[in-house]
This record gives structure tokens, sequence and C-alpha cells, in this order.
């Protein structure tokens, strides 16, 4: 599936060679869960699937959200920002884990007042889910 005419002219993928930032954001909570990025194919398999793809920067390949952990993200809606470069899902995340590391939310670590604290719900051990 192709994104249409409308899709295109709106989100502006060549801002950011290519990418655009995408939010997954837990539609029931309002909770942000992560943060990554889509590339046209992406968010056109996205659309088709009903389910969240993104592409992985570091692997530089497309990446379907839990294909391996199985903790996939339904898309429920999809918001486009202003500017045309960023991408709000309000998601389902299934299996309760959005991170790779295990955790509910890939923004765990809580800054104040200079230091760093783990406030994270551990959801499962990666080494078991990922083998690593």
């Amino acid at each position: 599936m192709a994104l249409n005419e409308e899709i295109k002219r709106i989100v502006d993928f060549s801002k950011g060679n290519g990418l655009v930032t995408a939010i997954a954001q837990d539609v029931e909570t309002g909770e942000i869960l992560m943060v990554a990025n889509m590339n046209e194919e992406s968010l056109a398999r996205t659309l088709e699937t009903g389910e969240a793809v993104y592409w992985s920067r570091s692997r530089r390949k497309l990446w379907h959200k839990g294909e391996e952990s199985g903790n996939v993200q339904k898309v429920r809606e999809i918001f486009l920002d202003c500017d045309g470069d960023a991408i709000l899902m309000k998601i389902e995340q299934i299996g309760g884990a959005a991170c790779h590391t295990g955790k509910r939310s890939c923004f765990f670590r809580k800054l104040e007042n200079g230091s760093v604290s783990d406030v994270g719900i551990q959801v499962f051990d990666p080494a078991e889910v990922y083998g690593k």
C-alpha cells in the first residue's frame, strides 16, 4: 500500500532526510511510551496493518514493533502535527511493555535535582525475550 496524495502533501519526509518523528502514546492513559522514526514505507505499512511499523536507524530497516517480543502496538488513532514532521499515534500496547529494556515505557529515567533515578515498571526480562 502506498500513501495517498493528501498524506504525502501533509507529511514532510524531506525535513529529516526521509524520516519523521513518531510518538507512541497509550490511548487509554495518555502515557508517552516511546519515540521512534518513520519513513514513507513504514507509515504506509502502519496504515495497512493497523500496527506500528517504524524505521530503525540503527538496523537500517523497517521494524514492526513487537516482531521479536510479541509486544505489538495496535494503532487506534493517528494525528499529524502542523509542520508535517511529527506523527502522534494513540496505541494499545499489547503485552504491557513498549521498551526493548522490558520496561512499560522508554521514559523510565527521571531527572530530578541533578540525579537520575529509574522509575520504570519492569514488565519482562529482555534476556529471556531476546536471548541476548
